[in-house]
């Protein structure tokens, strides 16, 4: 992933904090830098699992975006 990855469309699921999880939630978002925000809210109100795929097929697992949610290399 590169700082160019961060202005182009990313899809996000979040999974419920809760278990057994049935239903998540899925959303496209025009760039990375909003799904990490969602994600961010998700994890910080929900307690929820935020996975996100991203236009070049990587795919962010919720300790990845736990840990650099917030860092300076992704501003």
């Amino acid at each position: 992933m590169t700082l160019s990855d961060l202005n182009k469309p990313a899809e996000l699921t979040v999974w419920p904090g809760h278990a057994p999880a049935h239903v998540a939630d899925a959303r496209s978002f025009s760039t990375l830098r909003a799904a990490l925000v969602a994600a961010a809210e998700a994890i910080d109100m929900e307690g929820a699992k935020p996975w996100i795929i991203t236009e070049a097929g990587d795919i962010l697992a919720p300790n990845w975006i736990r840990a650099n949610i917030g860092t300076s290399r992704l501003q």
